[in-house]
């Protein structure tokens, strides 16, 4: 991997994890004003923050394919975009973090590191 590939490393996850962000926005945020917004100022609300997301979405993975699976991107972008849906609902919306929520974190986490890890070595088993 050359050094031109460097600030990708670091750029493609970057623009996953703040595209999950903007969406988990989209999809809870305007639940905050929903006596104040109709039906169509709400969805107006949530196509124009989908619009950016979407394309740097697009972006970071047409960036990351080679770099990254398209698992590992793809687990990043839906781990952190659960993260991110929680975060609105509490801090926003006023939900409550139990422990069972942050257990589950702690599983994503797990299962974040075990689907990022480089292809593990497969043994050859034609020569038994």
């Amino acid at each position: 991997m050359g050094k031109k590939n460097t600030p990708r490393l670091f750029l493609v996850p970057a623009m996953l994890i703040f595209s999950s962000a903007i969406m988990a926005l989209a999809w809870l945020g305007h639940l905050k004003y929903k006596d104040d917004l109709s039906f169509s100022l709400a969805t107006l609300f949530a196509w124009l923050l989908v619009l950016p997301e979407y394309l740097l979405n697009v972006t970071a993975i047409r960036w990351g394919i080679g770099l990254f699976q398209p698992s590992q991107m793809a687990a990043i972008n839906l781990s952190s975009g659960v993260v991110f849906i929680t975060l609105v609902s509490h801090f926003i919306l006023g939900e409550e973090l139990t422990t069972q929520k942050y257990i589950g974190f702690g599983l994503m986490i797990i299962a974040m590191v075990l689907i990022s890890e480089p292809k593990s070595s497969q043994t050859d088993n034609s020569t038994n």
